[in-house]
């Protein structure tokens, strides 16, 4: 069967100051999911399903859904405070989703086969997806449930000119498979010089090649109840901490570290681009016009 395209859009973009999901960066007034939905279909995807707040559900079926009619067949999955494991509750002081890891596990009715998970508000090329629907399409005919694959990107193609960010730095062993991803907050490009301060206060140089995930995860069904075993364990510890969230890569780590997956990584030429701030949208603009201009994608994207 063609994999699943998931895509993880339930987050309101505190920074970027609106529902940067489907704000225009395309000539014919595209979002950059529209983008991500138009690689997924020319690599094969068969099916998308977006991961969306329930109060979004109106505003995503006019301005998004819309658009695909008849293109793709599209499923709505739900992320909201009260979706737990049973025995939890919702904490009084928490008002925020619980994260990237939970936002996968609020899917998984809705998912059989093997999947792409990405997030809504990221440009990531039709390499990335091309790579990850070969890797995919493998996986489902021959391949153990606990191999998955991420696509990195080097750290320098993923930095905003308008702040710092935050990235996690992927540790990659000899055989091109995920060791370890450390969590950065605060990279800012300082002059030629790529830094991060340390909990300390201490200025560390990092490289623009070394790659860092931007979720961009090829993972199996089978991937579900490992993740709900985990986030038993996050809200075990971490339940009554209003701001705390169960992130993707610590999941996926996790399973790493104790023996339970593989993760191979799929190099990808550095074509990313996000709106992490409202100043980077015209960039982003800039850059879909120039591949346009190419011939790389058709105007309007939709014809």
């Amino acid at each position: 069967m063609k994999p699943i395209l998931m895509v993880l859009a339930a987050g309101m973009g505190s920074r970027f100051g609106g529902l940067k999901q489907v704000e225009p960066v395309g000539p014919a007034g595209e979002a950059v999911l529209d983008y991500s939905v138009f690689d997924a279909l020319r690599a094969g995807f068969g099916r998308a399903v977006f991961v969306i707040r329930r109060e979004m559900e109106t505003l995503f079926r006019e301005r998004v859904l819309a658009r695909f009619s008849g293109r793709i067949e599209c499923a709505l999955a739900y992320q909201e405070l009260d979706g737990l494991p049973d025995g939890f509750a919702v904490p009084d002081a928490r008002q925020k989703p619980w994260g990237t890891a939970h936002a996968i596990l609020c899917a998984r009715e809705q998912v059989d086969t093997p999947f792409l998970a990405i997030n809504a508000d990221d440009f990531y090329g039709a390499d990335a997806f091309a790579a990850m629907a070969g890797f995919l399409q493998g996986a489902a005919g021959a391949w153990p449930v606990h191999r998955f694959a991420m696509a990195a990107y080097p750290l320098g193609a993923t930095l905003s000119e308008h702040g710092s960010v935050a990235r996690g730095v992927c540790e990659v062993d000899a055989d091109d498979r995920l060791a370890g991803i450390v969590e950065r907050t605060g990279i800012a490009r300082i002059g030629d010089r790529i830094v991060w301060r340390d909990p300390a206060g201490t200025e560390v140089e990092l490289r623009a090649d070394q790659p860092v995930s931007m979720n961009f995860w090829g993972l199996m069904p089978g991937v579900f109840p490992m993740i709900e075993e985990q986030f038993r364990v996050f809200l075990r510890a971490h339940a009554s901490e209003p701001k705390a969230e169960f992130y993707i890569p610590s999941a996926v780590c996790e399973m790493v570290r104790t023996g339970r997956c593989t993760v191979e990584v799929l190099r990808t030429p550095g074509n990313w681009f996000g709106v992490t701030y409202r100043a980077d949208q015209p960039a982003v603009v800039a850059a879909i016009s120039g591949m346009v201009g190419r011939g790389e994608y058709p105007a309007p994207l939709w014809q």
